[in-house]
């Protein structure tokens, strides 16, 4: 590995860059069929922690390993644990908060110090004069054996600045506001690491272990949690009993999320040792901003739910596709005061360098924009597509570049053949373009959306099927609203003697609307105004109808739930937003339309043709009863949980109205909760390819929402009188094996 020389390798790129900022090149402008010159700057680098620290000649492996913070960064060399921490967070706070005054929840100081100035790239230079750096490796001759390299660590300011990063030669570099980004996927990885092993108390991996209690001893903080002098210790706030673990780690095992959405993370999970093995950095992008917070909502205690909840709300926030000024002037603050809590919480040990990072996260998102364009992710995935190229490892960068020639070359070939299906033009996992062999005529009221996957069966709809289904064509169609108002005003004319109610109008719409509908298209005054699509939905469908397993629309592929049977996936979870005529109470019978959110499986997908002139695709579902408590509630923690025992709409009576149409659907997906049997929690999500392109759709407004913002003052004390003892787990002390390791410390 390159190391601190990487320089070296950067020379030739240097060199192009230069010419790319002072003489340009000449570039053809296809628009105005002109040639101009065209300049071009490097805005930033994109790397992990170590490779960020090669790039700028930082020293990312010492006391100051903040590069943001640089020699203002609060540290602390822990004794037993032989590792730095970093803490001191409260100087982040605005003045005259609160926390700063607090000893006893924190290191046992007051903190007075203002938050560290960003340097500029002037600032950083002046630092720099002086260091002269002669790159390369001395050669050393080989004693049989790997010698670790000892790394010194540095207690003053010298040796912090390992050179001159090359990119300082480049004119423009000094000025940028941004010059290399820290890496939000291992960061984000790193985060959930030390808090998956520290809850489940994993041996070797936990923050929470006899040295980090050592720590708190010699440290001269939080008495209560000292070991005895047999190396045994009571359980901290957040530790979970055998029975807890359980718990935890049935929810993640028996989770089956969407097609696509990660890995199977079931795998990773081993019962029978309690232990979480095998993440890879999307695994915990995954379990951090939406698995987390529902699989310990039920076994923590509301302290250390509710900051983790935070953690979680900041991560799916900052990873959002968009993101808004004024939103990230709020979550600035907020994961201070998340980081502040966490170190009421957990041990000094818990504040690794990866974990102070996310309090700069924020300030690189107002200059860099969504994190998607400068993380590792991207990197890391096309790292792994040349990995295959090295067949000869004594020649792999050849190999490689062999490999990349050959594939120019294909693509470039690919460009040239139509009809045929190539590794390049092949559709996207969720292709949901309708299906050429079927297309609407132009001015249809009911163009063709989506694309059915798989086989087909043909079936005879029963009357009443085709009754429900072809009601809610009918009902919904949005040019059909004007005769349903003419038809409200038909039967308040016809009623003799009273004035029918709104209750009672609505139940005639739903009843005889549809026996009305294509009497009234026949009317002489409108006859030649209608549109030939009314004409044909007034007839109704064929009693024959198509029936599908999977389907694909607005982004994503659903599945019904036969077809999900036996897959380790869940594709059958369906969300509407639907506005729907109730009545406020029962001392208000006016009928009004409200917004209601409806939850179901998907039991079949049918498409109903009206007589060869179009056809319309339904989804029928399994709905839960979300107009009563029994059958969806939201707690505290902004979790929408919904029960499938209590559902409504089931389609055996006639009132019923089981179908939706499949442009109108939302996926979801639920997890079972292992405490309160026959509920499971809602999971919105958004479709991977679909963007913010500034509008305002009302009914995307839901899907995605970050955790619920949880109000953190209302749950910890005002004094320093803050227990991080859990007496519930139990009333014994908990023993930690002492190996030699730590009788070496002793």
């Amino acid at each position: 590995m390159p190391g601190n020389n990487i320089d070296v390798y950067l020379q030739p790129l240097i060199k192009e860059l230069k010419e790319l900022w002072y003489d340009g090149v000449k570039t053809l402008d296809r628009f105005k069929n002109e040639m101009f010159t065209l300049q071009a700057a490097l805005m930033w680098t994109v790397s992990d922690f170590p490779g960020l620290g090669n790039l700028s000649g930082w020293n990312v492996h010492s006391k100051y390993a903040c590069p943001t913070c640089n020699f203002n960064t609060d540290s602390y060399r822990l004794k037993h644990g032989g590792k730095w921490c970093f803490l001191g967070h409260r100087h982040f706070l605005e003045r005259g908060h609160k926390f700063r005054l607090s000893r006893a929840k924190f290191n046992g100081k007051v903190e007075l110090r203002d938050p560290p100035a960003v340097l500029t790239g002037s600032e950083i230079l002046e630092q720099l004069e002086g260091i002269n750096v002669s790159f390369g490796k001395e050669l050393q001759e080989s004693k049989g054996k790997r010698i670790r390299r000892k790394v010194v660590e540095e207690d003053d300011e010298s040796g912090m600045w390992r050179k001159k990063s090359i990119f300082f030669y480049l004119l423009y570099w000094e000025s940028n506001l941004l010059r290399h980004n820290l890496d939000v996927m291992h960061i984000e990885k790193n985060v959930c690491d030390n808090v998956l092993y520290t809850l489940l108390n994993e041996t070797g991996r936990s923050k929470d272990n006899l040295k980090a209690r050592k720590d708190l001893k010699e440290m001269g903080i939080r008495k209560y949690l000292w070991p005895d002098e047999n190396g045994r210790y009571h359980p901290s706030l957040f530790t979970m009993s055998n029975s807890m673990k359980d718990i935890f780690l049935r929810t993640i095992k028996n989770i089956k999320v969407p097609d696509g959405l990660s890995s199977y993370i079931s795998w990773c999970v081993d019962l029978k040792q309690r232990k979480l093995s095998g993440l890879k950095s999307h695994d915990c992008h995954v379990l951090m901003q939406h698995l987390l917070p529902i699989a310990i909502h039920n076994v923590l205690l509301d302290k250390v739910t509710a900051v983790l909840i935070e953690l979680s709300s900041f991560f799916q926030q900052l990873c959002s596709k968009s993101l808004s000024l004024t939103e990230l002037e709020k979550l600035q603050p907020r994961i201070i005061l998340t980081l502040c809590h966490l170190e009421m919480l957990f041990p000094p040990s818990f504040f690794t360098i990866m974990v102070h990072l996310t309090c700069h996260l924020v300030d690189e998102a107002k200059l860099g924009g969504p994190v998607h364009y400068r993380w590792m992710y991207p990197i890391e995935r096309y790292l792994g597509h040349l990995k295959p190229y090295v067949r000869n490892k004594a020649k792999s960068e050849g190999s490689i570049a062999e490999g990349y020639v050959a594939e120019e070359a294909l693509t470039f070939c690919s460009r040239y053949l139509e009809g045929i299906e190539t590794r390049f033009n092949r559709p996207s996992r969720v292709d949901d373009r309708p299906d050429d062999n079927y297309s609407t005529h132009v001015d249809s009221l009911f163009p063709q959306m989506g694309n059915s996957k798989g086989a087909f069966t043909v079936f005879e709809l029963s009357p009443m099927e085709k009754k429900q289904a072809h009601q809610y064509v009918v009902l919904n169609c949005p040019y059909v609203k004007p005769f349903i108002h003419d038809f409200k005003d038909f039967i308040r004319r016809r009623s003799k003697g009273r004035r029918p109610s709104n209750v009672e109008i609505e139940k005639r719409v739903n009843k005889d609307f549809v026996t009305w509908f294509p009497a009234q298209l026949m009317n002489p005054d409108i006859i030649n105004t209608v549109h030939e699509d009314l004409r044909y939905l007034a007839r109704g469908p064929s009693r024959y109808a198509k029936r599908f397993s999977t389907f694909s629309i607005n982004g994503f592929s659903f599945r019904t739930t036969n077809r999900d049977k036996g897959l380790k996936t869940q594709n059958s979870g369906v969300f509407l937003m639907s506005s729907t005529p109730c009545v406020a109470s029962a001392s208000d019978v006016d009928v009004r339309n409200a917004d209601l959110s409806y939850y179901g499986k998907l039991e079949d997908i049918i498409e109903l043709n009206y007589n060869g002139r179009f056809r319309v695709t339904l989804f029928k579902c399994k709905w839960a009863d979300t107009t009563r408590e029994r059958g969806c509630r939201k707690d505290n923690w902004g979790f929408t949980s919904v029960n499938f025992s209590r559902v409504i709409h089931s389609g055996d009576r006639e009132e019923d109205d089981p179908y939706i149409e499949a442009s109108q659907a939302r996926m979801v997906y639920f997890v079972n909760d292992e405490v309160n049997k026959d509920w499971s929690v809602v999971v919105h999500l958004k479709p991977r390819d679909s963007y913010d392109m500034g509008g305002n759709e009302d009914d995307e407004a839901c899907e995605n929402e970050p955790w619920l913002e949880q109000n953190l003052d209302s749950l910890f004390e005002n004094g320093d009188n803050l227990s991080l003892l859990r007496d519930e787990v139990d009333d014994e002390l908990l023993e930690n094996d002492i190996g030699e390791d730590e009788h070496m410390l002793e």
